[in-house]
């Protein structure tokens, strides 16, 4: 499994709550995208997040109305459990294959590396390593969209979790044609950082606040203000 720059980053665990998302203020996908899987969130709905992260994303969602009073951030996934982190990097192995015609029994050792690079391209590795919590399992990362005044979800150029160079943030930023695109993503981030949120490099869809990878971000980008990650895995009794 790949360990990224962002592991690198200490955590000093804050030991804050993990609360309910008032999902009254968003949009939400119904059903659940990976509940309807069959993917095994256990005690907790994908609907919850750190306390302060709810509180974030209220704001953000404030920032977003002010700019379009009947718009709606919506909540695609948030807290995700390492099982179903690996539930779903199983599932999209799954899908790589099936979209490519192959059968995982008959794959040669450099087709198998390949296929689990790109599905590690988007996905985190389900790591139960206290170290190198998946984002989501922390419960400080959220996958997000827009959804607009007529209750459309906004078109940002590739659906969440596409496996290809789509998901790119700044995929669409030089294609006069397709600069739509790049507007809607660009919105959503700038309502997101904002409210302090910071976008994943690899993922138009993924932010996050006090994980090791906000934190790593900041850090690049304020090395006379060092700081460590104060969300790790949640350990769910």
């Amino acid at each position: 499994m790949p360990k990224r720059p962002y592991h690198n980053i200490p955590i000093i665990e804050s030991n804050e709550p993990l609360i309910q998302i008032p999902l009254e203020k968003f949009a939400v996908e119904t059903p659940h995208p990976y509940e309807k899987l069959g993917a095994p969130y256990g005690k907790y709905s994908p609907y919850f997040l750190r306390e302060s992260i709810v509180n974030k994303l209220i704001a953000a969602q404030d920032y977003l109305q002010q700019k379009y009073p009947h718009w709606y951030i919506q909540i695609f996934d948030a807290y995700r459990p390492v099982e179903v982190q690996q539930f779903m990097v199983d599932y999209s192995f799954a899908q790589a294959l099936q979209e490519k015609g192959l059968i995982e029994s008959e794959l040669t050792e450099t087709q198998r590396e390949y296929i689990w690079e790109e599905v590690y391209k988007i996905w985190a590795a389900p790591s139960f390593n206290i170290t190198t919590p998946p984002p989501h399992s922390t419960g400080a990362a959220i996958d997000v969209t827009l959804v607009d005044d007529s209750g459309k979800t906004v078109d940002m150029g590739s659906p969440i979790d596409e496996m290809s160079d789509r998901s790119m943030p700044n995929y669409y930023a030089n294609s006069p044609q397709a600069s739509t695109y790049h507007l809607n993503r660009q919105l959503l981030c700038d309502v997101m950082e904002k409210a302090d949120f910071h976008r994943n490099p690899r993922e138009w869809w993924h932010f996050s606040f006090g994980d090791q990878m906000w934190t790593w971000q900041h850090n690049q980008t304020n090395p006379n203000s060092i700081m460590t990650a104060k969300y790790g895995r949640l350990i769910i009794t």
